[in-house]
């Protein structure tokens, strides 16, 4: 249905489209993040043959047609001209490709509305067909108080490559079970005495890091940007243990400035919300990671509250490390949310929303 939803809006080449579904099953069935590789890529081409108006249709107004694709896609997109560039996981980026490619070609380009159901129909589809083509092998992580179990296939490989890797990144919008997953591993490792401590980090940017004029201790001056993974440790090893660990320091809460000098050996180590780091801060936590360390990074490309100017250093990151072994990259979207289930219904409507609606709030 999809197919031929998109068929109706484009004129495209269903052939095509149906190769790059296959290929995406080939790639996964193949695995190879369990032979040590990593999950994301890079894909360049060129659109011809040039046409200026085209291309503008395409990309739409400020990009709005990119960005849409980069949502449900879970890849990132920049060009030159007709020159592309995609980054993401390699299955995504061809049906990317073939679908920028099918939009450039077509006599009609529909509006980001229009665009963002077919979107939705083909991600779908795709999902589907690798769920039954490979399904993953079943994962747990075991905690004092709870099994945590992934609730989808993105979350299913999210865990396992936690386990394979000591760096991690998860990357994805709200709610799909970045951050808790990664507490899950971090108190289970701890628990099996992998580890000897956790520490949670995250960069507190609406307080500009200078947290000082804050009342109370550092624990306390942070403690509001750690609230979700405070919630995550009080359900998975309960409000009286997790307060004992945090004042014998064997779980430590800091603002991600006061990692500047140190070197964090058998530790596990989450930086949450980390799209609010710079490329010199996103580096210098890179590397404060020690012996027997493993370190989880998450975060949401789409909502960066540095100042404007400011590059990301989690949208840094994944061009500099793309091709670096033993670093994990797993991608989210809107259909791994896993809170209520109106929530992803929620995501998708204001991705649609955004997309077709100029900024007009005070």
């Amino acid at each position: 249905m999809a197919l031929i939803a998109a068929k109706r809006c484009f004129n495209f080449d269903i052939t095509s489209l149906h190769h790059a579904l296959i290929l995406t099953n080939t790639i996964r069935v193949t695995d190879r993040l369990a032979k040590g590789h990593h999950y994301l890529k890079t894909l360049s081409f060129k659109l011809s043959p040039e046409n200026n108006k085209q291309l503008n249709n395409l990309c739409g107004q400020l990009d709005e047609n990119l960005h849409l694709i980069e949502r449900h896609l879970a890849i990132e997109i920049s060009h030159r001209g007709h020159t592309f560039k995609l980054i993401g996981p390699e299955d995504m980026m061809h049906i990317a490709k073939e679908f920028i490619e099918s939009l450039f070609a077509s006599e009609s380009i529909p509006g980001p509305a229009e665009l963002n159901v077919t979107l939705q129909s083909v991600l779908n589809d795709t999902k589907r067909e690798n769920t039954e083509h490979k399904p993953l092998d079943q994962v747990s992580v075991k905690t004092p108080k709870v099994t945590v179990k992934p609730k989808s296939p993105n979350q299913r490989r999210y865990l396992r490559r936690i386990s394979e890797h000591d760096i991690n990144f998860g990357i994805g919008p709200a709610g799909t079970g970045k951050t808790y997953l990664a507490v899950a591993c971090a108190v289970e490792a701890l628990e099996k005495q992998q580890v000897r401590r956790l520490i949670l980090v995250r960069p507190a940017v609406e307080a500009g890091e200078n947290l000082g004029f804050l009342p109370g201790d550092l624990s306390q001056k942070v403690d509001p940007y750690l609230r979700p993974m405070y919630d995550a440790l009080y359900e998975m090893m309960g409000i009286e243990k997790t307060t004992k660990l945090i004042e014998r320091n064997v779980i430590e809460v800091a603002p991600l400035a006061f990692m500047r000098g140190r070197t964090l050996n058998d530790a596990f180590i989450i930086l949450d919300e980390s799209q609010n780091t710079t490329k010199e801060q996103m580096k210098m936590f890179l590397t404060r990671i020690g012996f027997n360390s493993t370190a989880v990074v998450t975060g949401d490309i789409t909502q960066v509250d540095l100042p404007r100017g400011k590059v990301s250093g989690l949208r840094h990151v994944m061009d500099v490390l793309a091709d670096t072994d033993g670093i994990s990259f797993t991608l989210f979207d809107s259909s791994d949310v896993v809170r209520h289930p109106l929530v992803q219904k929620v995501v998708t409507a204001y991705e649609a929303y955004e997309a077709t609606h100029e900024e007009s709030y005070a």
